[in-house]
């Protein structure tokens, strides 16, 4: 009879303890799937703070600065004076609708046309927010250009008929940029500081 009996609370223990161990374990799926589903909800609000932090000037609407010369038209040839065929001297520029709270402008001339990629021809910056720069002047602070010379250096096409791009950029402030660097640091220091943008395209040939 005792045996019977001690076999029944052995019973009755074990379901006890089953129901026990049931209760924990239903427990702790419930704890493991709330920390999944805060963890999931947190690692996407971190890829939406990252996506913000790498948004910057791509969506600003920029004012328009006219870029004009007496020199030549827009998409016109540019006289030989202005090149490595003449003078070599930059031609005269002209510019309208530079915001009035400009502190100062940057010049870049380019080729975008060149057969190893784009070729800079002058960089220039810190220059008084004026209406004009007058032909064969140093207007402001010059870098480095792809020919490794300071200051301007003219068009000088291997073959065929290039473009030349002169881009005006009117920034908020003057820029702290030494002499001699080149269009990657002057682009740089640009970051945020962009208030309004222009551009003239003339073209040259070889004869």
């Amino acid at each position: 009879m005792n045996s019977r009996k001690d076999s029944g609370k052995v019973r009755i223990m074990n379901r006890r303890a089953g129901m026990v161990l049931s209760v924990f374990l239903l427990a702790g799926v419930l704890v493991f799937s709330g920390c999944m589903e805060n963890g999931v909800k947190d690692d996407s609000d971190a890829a939406e703070e990252i996506q913000d932090a790498g948004r910057g000037d791509e969506d600003v609407d920029f004012q328009i600065v006219k870029v004009f010369s007496r020199a030549f038209e827009p998409n016109g040839m540019i006289p030989a004076k202005y090149t490595c065929d003449g003078a070599n001297v930059n031609p005269p520029l002209g510019f309208e609708d530079v915001p009035e709270e400009a502190e100062s402008l940057v010049l870049i001339v380019d080729d975008p046309d060149a057969s190893m990629g784009t070729f800079t021809h002058w960089v220039i910056w810190n220059i008084e927010p004026v209406s004009n720069i007058e032909e064969d002047s140093i207007p402001g602070v010059e870098g480095i250009n792809d020919f490794r010379k300071m200051g301007y250096g003219g068009p000088c096409p291997s073959s065929g008929t290039h473009r030349y791009v002169f881009r005006v950029y009117a920034l908020d402030r003057q820029l702290e940029l030494k002499a001699g660097a080149g269009r990657k640091e002057l682009e740089n220091a640009m970051i945020g500081h962009i208030l309004a943008e222009g551009e003239l395209v003339g073209k040259y040939a070889r004869s």
